[in-house]
């Protein structure tokens, strides 16, 4: 069995949840694996995440240059090859960073490269059969991978429950000096932080988020009631922001706001994996959605087939009556 390494994203001296979520999707490939984390960065935040993640994997490669204090995916690329055994399996998150990183790094190690990874249904000698989704989560495809050379597999988000068991008791190991080369041709200038809305939705414990579902405009006020009974503020996904009927600092997703609520009620959202990116820290996620098929029901708690139109009205009457 080839040797499982997840690369650690990682921001202001704590690890992404996507962390323990590969711990997670690692077991799923063999659950007695001995799992290896790379974290590649500079100064203390590095130091920082390390001996953090050290609890959950059995080993911690560490890589601190200057030039990694912020992820450029062509610095690490290269880091990664000089660092990682060859035949390795290696697991990336399935983001924008992750999807710039990984097809890179498959050619690089002359390994097999599967993006949107899902979930695992066992491995067969040097054949790991994998689930991905096609037509935004309409269609689950099921793909043998043959991983003799090792293999990238780019993890989606949010689909492995973390592990938070933190009993590897895993060792730090500088690689620092094995990195290589780490020179770029394009260089990372600033980080334009998004204006902020009047209501900052990552800070929310409780959201009402409205999807296509909504129908029209107008109709977001029954949403907005439901969120003033409950205490919650209103979110939303991107057809509603690309139409105009909210602002973009409302927006949950990979190229919106990510939110790490208690409770998040999808109203009307189909559930892409674009829009499930961003939602962290393992959210109670209630889903209402006429079609039945919508992949975010393959994420919630509870899912109920119904109108939005229809059920919000209700539950807000009921809360209220509470």
């Amino acid at each position: 069995m080839p040797q499982i390494f997840a690369y650690i994203a990682h921001k202001d001296g704590a690890a992404e949840d996507s962390a323990l979520e590969m711990v997670a999707a690692a077991k799923k490939i063999d659950p007695d694996a001995s799992v290896s984390a790379v974290v590649t960065g500079s100064g203390a935040d590095l130091d920082k995440v390390c001996q953090d993640i050290a609890a959950s994997y059995s080993e911690v490669l560490k890589v601190d240059n200057e030039v990694l204090s912020y992820p450029n995916a062509e610095i690490v690329r290269k880091a990664l090859v000089n660092i990682l055994p060859k035949g390795s399996i290696v697991l990336l998150p399935h983001d924008t960073f992750g999807m710039d990183l990984g097809p890179g790094l498959s050619i690089k190690n002359d390994s097999a490269f599967v993006a949107d990874v899902v979930g695992f249904e066992g491995i067969d000698g040097n054949i790991l059969k994998i689930v991905r989704q096609e037509y935004s989560g309409q269609v689950s495809t099921h793909v043998t991978c043959d991983i003799s050379a090792g293999v990238v597999l780019n993890i989606r988000p949010g689909v492995f429950a973390a592990d938070e068991s933190k009993s590897a008791g895993g060792s730090v190991v500088d690689k620092s000096g094995d990195a290589g080369d780490l020179s770029v041709t394009r260089t990372f200038l600033e980080i334009v932080e998004a204006e902020a809305g009047d209501v900052d939705i990552t800070k929310s414990d409780v959201l009402v988020s409205i999807g296509r579902g909504i129908e029209d405009e107008d109709n977001i006020e029954i949403a907005q009631e439901l969120a003033e009974a409950m205490g919650a503020d209103v979110s939303c996904s991107r057809p509603i922001v690309d139409s105009k009927w909210m602002e973009k600092s409302r927006q949950v997703g990979t190229s919106g706001q990510t939110v790490k609520p208690k409770v998040y009620l999808a109203m009307g959202i189909s559930g892409s994996f674009q829009h499930l990116g961003g939602i962290k820290g393992s959210p109670y996620i209630i889903a209402v959605n006429k079609n039945s098929k919508a992949p975010i029901f393959q994420v919630a708690d509870i899912g109920i087939i119904t109108d939005i139109l229809d059920f919000i009205p209700e539950l807000t009457d009921a809360i209220k009556e509470l």
